[in-house]
């Protein structure tokens, strides 16, 4: 079973809507997941306009790609990368460290994280 950044048994992120790169609630991750989908944030309007603004909507439904378009309060598997640029411009959303994958640890330090945790 998949590790979370607490070195505990990863939990789901979000059923609805649903998230996670393999659209199975939970951010896991794998060879073929190169966005590294594996932080589970709790979103924001801030951090929502933040990613719209450098290039990532994630706010408009895209049915074709059974994406449902996030609103303020949403939880949802994003990018390590996202997060951390978010964070270095002071617009992270808060993470939740028991659904947030082992592997963001190699892009975020805990005490990032922990300092989001929702």
């Amino acid at each position: 079973m998949a590790q979370n950044v607490l070195g505990t048994e990863l939990v789901p992120c979000s059923l609805d809507p649903l998230t996670g790169f393999y659209r199975d609630g939970c951010c896991n991750s794998g060879g073929e997941d190169v966005g590294l989908h594996a932080v589970c944030v709790v979103t924001t309007s801030d951090f929502l306009e933040f990613s719209r603004s450098v290039g990532n909507d994630l706010s408009t439904p895209m049915p074709e790609y059974g994406f449902p378009g996030l609103v303020p309060g949403d939880q949802w598997c994003l990018c390590a990368a996202r997060w951390v640029e978010a964070f270095d411009a002071g617009r992270a959303p808060k993470v939740v460290l028991e659904a947030t994958h082992a592997l963001v640890l190699e892009w975020a330090g805990i005490d990032d994280l922990r300092t989001h945790e929702a």
